[in-house]
Parts: structure tokens; sequence; C-alpha cells
């Protein structure tokens, strides 16, 4: 932890192990100075996989890992797990430090760069709460704006394999099919790694959500602090 700042303390809370070092990666990249607190409860994939829609005991779950981030003084809460939207927005509801969705940052700043915007997915319960939160954001943001989501199969059984190769080329294959968007966004912290695959497949922008959510943290704890 030497160097890090206790003031910046974030929890970040994981649903699958392959999320953990795409958000690694990004916090040193982008905000070394950041105290990284890392919570992994990998049964919360399996149990959404399983299930059609969230329950009333995955909302409570959420709320008390918030509460857990919380007790242990966090400046702000990150979730990796891009399926549980609805959750997160309730967990959050009564905080007064930042609690972030996955995706929330990655889809205002693809908002700012164009309308046309595609969605490489890789894990498919994920797709449609996905598209659910992007489309409330548009409302909003940018109301001409149009997401187009393409399900990449097996990608993610390949990197929980050990194939990180495949992984990623499973994901560069399917880019050409976004390739008439304005940007492309890949949906899973998971996916991350596949970003140069992909850019090298379409020649033009490619968010991610690590360094969107990294950066968006960023800029709001160390504005209340300087506040």
């Amino acid at each position: 932890m030497t160097g890090r700042d206790a003031r910046y303390r974030i929890v970040v809370v994981h649903a699958v192990r392959v999320a953990m070092q795409p958000i690694e990666d990004a916090f040193r990249t982008d905000w070394p100075d950041a105290e990284r607190v890392n919570l992994l409860d990998d049964s919360l994939g399996v149990d959404r996989a399983a299930a059609r829609v969230l329950q009333p005991e995955m909302f409570a779950r959420f709320r008390t890992l918030t509460d857990y981030a919380e007790s242990i003084g966090a400046a702000g809460v990150l979730f990796t797990c891009s399926a549980f939207g609805p959750a997160i927005e309730a967990a959050r509801s009564e905080r007064t430090f930042p609690v972030l969705k996955p995706n929330e940052a990655m889809f205002e700043e693809a908002l700012a760069r164009g309308a046309r915007i595609g969605m490489l997915a890789t894990f498919a319960p994920s797709i449609a709460p996905m598209e659910q939160e992007f489309r409330a954001l548009s409302e909003v943001r940018r109301p001409d704006a149009a997401l187009r989501s393409v399900f990449v199969p097996d990608a993610l059984d390949a990197l929980n394999a050990g194939d990180a190769e495949r992984h990623d080329r499973l994901i560069a294959a399917r880019a050409p099919e976004l390739a008439d968007c304005d940007v492309v966004l890949l949906a899973q912290f998971s996916t991350a790694r596949a970003e140069p695959a992909v850019f090298a497949a379409l020649k033009r922008p490619v968010l991610t959500s690590p360094r969107s959510a990294v950066e968006r943290l960023k800029a709001a704890i160390i504005g209340s602090l300087s506040a």
C-alpha cells in the first residue's frame, strides 16, 4: 500500500475474478494514488445467471456490500458486475459518497462522442439491464442516440479457462458488425483487455468501463475533498 492515499480508499466489488485485473490496471494507469480494497463474491454471477430477473434477496446483498464498504471508510464504491444495475441504484440511494454502476461513466462518455453506439458483451444476462440503463441516460443526455448490442458467446468461457488470446480473438471477430457506429463499448470489465484487438478491427473509438469509471471516481472524490 506504500504511496497510496487513504483519503482515496475505493472499495471495488467484483462478481467474477476476471474483472479484477482490468480495474487494477486502470487504477495503476489513471489513479495510482488511490487505495484499492477488492471484495469478491463470485456467487453473484452464478446466482444472476440462474435467475431471469433480479430477486429481492439480490437487492439486500448489494445493500450489505455497500454497508460494509461504508463501515471500512470507503471514499467511493465501484461495482464491476454489469448485470446488477437496479440493485446498485437501490444500494446507493442513501449514500453520501459516490457509488458507481460499472458502465454509467462509459455510457456518458459514449454519448458525448456520438449517437450511433455499439456494444460488445460476453455475459448475456448483462445485456438487457445495460440497454435499459443506456436508454434512461440517453433520454436525458442525447435522445437521438441508439445502442446496438452484439453478444459474443464462448468468449467469457475462454477467459475463465485461461485462454485470454481466444477471448480477445472472438470479440474482435464480431467487432466489424458495429463498423458503422461512432463509438464501440466493451460491456464487461473483463473485456477491457480486448480493446487493442477491437480497435485494430474497427479503427474507430473503443471505450472500456474500467478506464471511464476510474476517471469518474477520481474527478468526483478529489473534487469533493478540494471543495
